[in-house]
Formats: C-alpha cells, structure tokens, sequence
C-alpha cells in the first residue's frame, strides 16, 4: 500500500505543480457587464459596429463630428442612447428601455464622447436642432411646397431636382424608399444640418457657396423628404390593393 500511496501523492504534487505553473502570469478578473466602466470598451461593443471603430466612417452617423456633437448637445446625446430613436435602427440602450447598459454607462459613453470628439468653438448660429426647436423659436411648421422649392435649390446639384440621384449628379437618392423608411424625420433634419463628414457630404452651410440655408428652409426641405416617405407608403398600398 506504502508504494501505491506514494504513487499517488507524487501524482498530485505533479498535477498541483502543472495548475500552479500560470501562477506567475497576470489573470484577468472577470468583470460583470453592468460593472463595466472603461469607455473603449462599452464603446466597442455598443456604438462601433454602426458608428466606426473611432467614431466615423461606420453605416450610421458619425459621433466623431465636433459640429454634430455641438447641435445635439451632451443631454440629448445622452438621451438617444438610453432611449433610441423610435422605428429606426437605433435601438435604446437603457436597461429600463429593454437594453443592457446601466445609467452610469450611458453617462460615461456621452460624456467621453464629447470630451473626445467636441470641440470648443461657439455654438451660437446653429440651427435649431429639432422642429420643436424651430417652432419655440418662432419659425413655422415646415411646409412641403416651399420645401421642394428648397431641396431644388440647395440639394439638386447631387441629388437632381426630383431628390432620385440620376441624370448624372455625384450624390444618390435622397428620396429611396429604403432609406427613408430607416430614419426618423429628426434623422433627416440633423443631416440636412450636420451632413457627413465622413462621406464629405457639406452641411447646412455649403450646399451654395456662401449662401447657408435659412432656419426655415431647412424644416421645409425635411417635410419635403417627410412627404416622399408617405407618398411611397399610399402607393405600396395602392398596388398591394391592386393585387
């Protein structure tokens, strides 16, 4: 028994040694996914895959955009990552709204991402950001004939006059069924505004050089597109009654 039991102790000490031999290197603590804290790493697996690995060049919105980020401002920021944006692609990340991420999270999501991608300049003569803006400020309901004047004038030379994208001009449709049915009326507000910096899309200010748009103009252009949406909406029903 004497040799056996030292057979055995030896084999012990053995595997004791093999499962201690890592006990020199660093082992990573597991961290609960509510206790997360470190920015780069809520932002990689929350944002980056529609936004870019830093902030650009991603399928949605640029977030590394100083001027984007001086018309929505750290509040409402904040606002749309705890709530998204109802029927869009953005989906609420709040865990009261159905998400995962906790209150603490969003805060350090919004406030690093202006700490990071915000600059100081003046902020003074952005446009209203929302049309509830635009109207506490005095401006009228945006208007659909005034704003296809509008699009005509300040959107045609890339998108052509009927907003299709053909005949030639360098940008595409602002008025594809797809596309419009994928964003919100304030989507379509901030990029009239804001653009893509990404994509080298100008914003408000350079569709005519030297000829920024007017406040109301660019609630009369989003009611314009607006209205391509519910147009292409009561023709799908036409056709699906036709058939």
């Amino acid at each position: 028994m004497i040799p056996r039991l030292r057979y055995l102790l030896l084999s012990t000490a053995i595997v004791l040694v093999g499962c201690g031999s890592h006990a020199g290197q660093k082992q990573e603590e597991y961290v609960l996914p509510d206790q997360v804290k470190d920015f780069k790493t809520l932002y990689g697996a929350n944002c980056a895959g529609c936004h870019g690995q830093n902030g650009r060049y991603g399928a949605a919105r640029p977030l590394n955009d100083s001027l984007y980020l001086a018309l929505i401002g750290k509040g409402r920021l904040r606002e749309v990552i705890a709530k998204g944006i109802p029927n869009t692609t953005m989906a609420p990340f709040a865990q009261d709204a159905g998400g995962t991420l906790t209150d603490q999270q969003i805060r350090i999501l919004a406030d690093q991402i202006m700490a990071r991608w915000s600059s100081q300049s003046s902020t003074a003569a952005l446009p209203p950001y929302s049309a509830q803006d635009a109207e506490a400020d005095g401006l009228e309901p945006g208007n659909a004939k005034r704003g296809e004047e509008a699009f005509r004038r300040y959107c045609a030379s890339c998108h052509g006059v009927d907003g299709t994208g053909r005949l030639g001009t360098p940008g595409g449709s602002a008025v594809d069924p797809a596309y419009l049915a994928l964003v919100s009326n304030q989507s379509l507000r901030t990029t009239v505004i804001d653009g893509r910096s990404d994509e080298g899309i100008p914003d408000w200010r350079d569709y005519i050089h030297k000829q920024p748009m007017k406040p109301q103009e660019i609630s009369d252009v989003v009611a314009w597109l607006a209205a391509q949406r519910k147009l292409q909406t009561y023709a799908a029903k036409g056709e699906m009654n036709l058939k």
